[in-house]
């Protein structure tokens, strides 16, 4: 025999305890009694198929928790894995089954919460536990972040490296779910797809000062495409300092820098000659080096020509990764503030570059303006994220764009200096 549900309609006697105080008490009755006594044990109500079977839950199958009779109905379902994530489902409209609707994490122990109630509306609750089958694949999609931990300026970008090439947009979309950055103070940022294996992530302005960031992955487990599952990947905490930044005017020839909007310290310089004019726009500072052995050579400019170069350099800051640099030039103190004479970097005196050494730190930004020289490409030379508006960056995600490049980068990103873009000036160090 089909039994058809009794759901009673429960009177929202709150309002009328709310409106005419303990003398209205008496309108609880018999069902307010029923409803307020604890949960029944609502074991014999549900099916719950990964129950009957200690083995673990193969994860192409969805999870599927239902009513076993007419009786009751289900009011809610909660899953968790061991991390902590919740697996979203849908719960049938006549409250007899809920599904889930994502994919379940691998090789993890979830926990299951089930509430209930029967046809004269009394709550029941049920806790369920099972486990998930590993990773088809011995091959798992593991994620580096970038900087190392430390201290960094606030133009310093996020960044993450992942073990194996993602294409699809919707994988794309998965692996950018389990990424996650916060910082306090708080800020709003997206991660922006360099190519099929980096990522980076900055906010719409420049960090906070004085910020702790956090990038962490919940990928581990989290099926991302094909056989591909995501692995365990180390977290990553970095600070910020003072808001330090440097506006070179190539034709005003000089350098300013200002510190948490003040400025500081304008310094006379000499940047790029025609030919080769320093690029235009924003730059992070890359790394410091004291002493740089700088040599033509190295960028296919011929020993002995009119443009060719071997000389040491000291206090050199670096924004590119072919070569370009804020660095001592005592060579060129004739020019300083007057001529541009360089190869592409920003020289100055050696006082003057080694005060600019001493307070300056990687992340910080150098940003040139009035330059006839290219801008600053966004990627594969440095970081030159700013340089890209925040529709743009935006569009780089795959959850708020594309989730490409778009054109924006022509070459890999090289954050890792494992290939160098050839440039008119690359230092042997």
């Amino acid at each position: 025999m089909n039994h058809t549900p009794r759901y009673r309609t429960v009177a929202g006697c709150t309002l009328l305890l709310a409106s005419l105080g303990a003398g209205a008490a008496a309108c609880g009755g018999t069902d307010s009694g029923k409803l307020s006594t604890h949960p029944y044990d609502a074991a014999d109500q549900i099916s719950f198929a990964a129950a009957k079977d200690k083995k673990p839950w193969p994860l192409n199958k969805p999870l599927e928790i239902t009513a076993k009779d007419g009786d009751g109905r289900i009011t809610d379902v909660t899953a968790v894995d061991a991390s902590g994530h919740h697996l979203a489902g849908e719960l049938a409209a006549d409250g007899l089954r809920w599904r889930s609707t994502a994919p379940l994490t691998a090789g993890t122990h979830y926990t299951v919460k089930v509430a209930t109630e029967d046809g004269d509306g009394k709550p029941g609750t049920r806790k369920l536990s099972f486990d998930t089958a590993p990773p088809p694949s011995k091959k798992q999609l593991k994620v580096t972040f970038g900087p190392q931990a430390g201290e960094y300026g606030v133009g310093e970008p996020i960044t993450a490296k992942l073990s194996a090439p993602v294409k699809s947009k919707s994988a794309r979309a998965i692996v950018e779910r389990s990424l996650k950055v916060t910082s306090v103070p708080a800020t709003n940022g997206s991660w922006y797809w360099v190519d099929s294996t980096h990522l980076h992530y900055r906010p719409k302005e420049y960090w906070p000062t004085h910020a702790t960031i956090k990038a962490t992955s919940n990928l581990g487990g989290v099926k991302v495409d094909g056989k591909l599952y995501g692995g365990d990947s180390k977290p990553l905490t970095v600070t910020t300092g003072d808001r330090f930044i440097a506006v070179t005017d190539v034709a005003d020839h000089t350098f300013t820098v200002y510190r948490n909007g003040e400025e500081i310290k304008t310094i006379p310089v000499s940047t790029g000659k025609p030919g080769f004019d320093t690029r235009n726009g924003i730059k992070v500072v890359l790394e410091k080096q004291a002493f740089v052995q700088m040599r033509s050579s190295t960028v296919g400019i011929a020993a002995g020509s009119s443009d060719s170069y071997d000389i040491p350099v000291h206090w050199a800051t670096r924004v590119t990764w072919s070569g370009e640099y804020v660095h001592a030039a005592p060579w060129s103190a004739g020019a300083q503030g007057v001529a541009n004479t360089s190869h592409g970097c920003t020289g100055m005196s050696t006082a003057a570059a080694e005060w600019y050494f001493d307070e300056v730190r990687p992340g910080d930004i150098v940003k040139v303006i009035n330059s006839d020289g290219d801008m600053m490409e966004p990627f594969g030379n440095g970081f030159g994220d700013w340089n890209l508006s925040w529709a743009k960056w935006q569009k780089g995600s795959a959850l708020n764009g594309s989730g490409s490049s778009s054109g924006a980068g022509k070459s890999a990103v090289n954050s890792d200096r494992n290939v160098v873009q050839a440039s008119r000036l690359r230092p042997a160090v």
